[in-house]
C-alpha cells in the first residue's frame, strides 16, 4: 500500500513539473524583421517613449514614458499582429536595465535620430 501512495505522489510530482521541463510556448512575433545589417546588431535609431509599457512576458521590455531606447530591428507587421521593435533602454538614470533587449510597442515612441536605414529583411528565430 504504501509504494502505490509513493508512486501516485511521484506521477502527481511529475505532472506538475512537466510545464517547467517543456517550457511554455508563445507565438511568434513575426517570421521577419527589418534590420541595418544582417546580425541585426548595428543601432537603426534612437526613440523616445511617449507612454509607460508595461511587457506581459520576457520577450518585452518595460518603458517609461521619457525614456530613450536604441532600436536595433523593426518586425515586419503581419495579418494581426501589432508593430514592434526591438531596442534597449539609454541613459544614466536607467543604468539598471542597460543592455537589456527587447520588443516594444513601435506606436509607443517617437523616433528622435535615425542613425542608418533598416534595409535588410532577416527572418527571425
Amino acid at each position: 500500500m504504501t509504494q502505490r501512495v509513493y508512486l501516485v505522489i511521484l506521477l502527481l510530482c511529475l505532472r506538475l513539473m512537466y510545464p517547467l521541463v517543456t517550457g511554455i510556448f508563445m507565438d511568434k512575433l513575426a517570421s521577419k524583421k527589418l534590420c541595418a545589417d544582417d546580425d541585426c546588431v548595428y543601432t537603426i535609431s534612437l526613440v523616445r517613449a511617449e507612454e509607460d509599457y508595461n511587457a506581459p512576458d520576457c520577450r518585452f521590455i518595460n518603458i517609461k514614458k521619457g525614456q530613450l531606447i536604441y532600436v536595433y530591428s523593426k518586425l515586419v507587421k503581419e495579418k494581426e499582429s501589432g508593430e514592434f521593435w526591438a531596442g534597449s533602454v539609454y541613459g544614466e538614470e536607467y543604468e539598471d536595465h542597460m543592455g537589456t533587449v527587447g520588443y516594444f510597442p513601435s506606436s509607443l515612441v517617437s523616433e528622435q535620430h535615425v542613425y542608418q536605414e533598416a534595409n535588410k529583411t532577416v527572418p527571425t528565430t
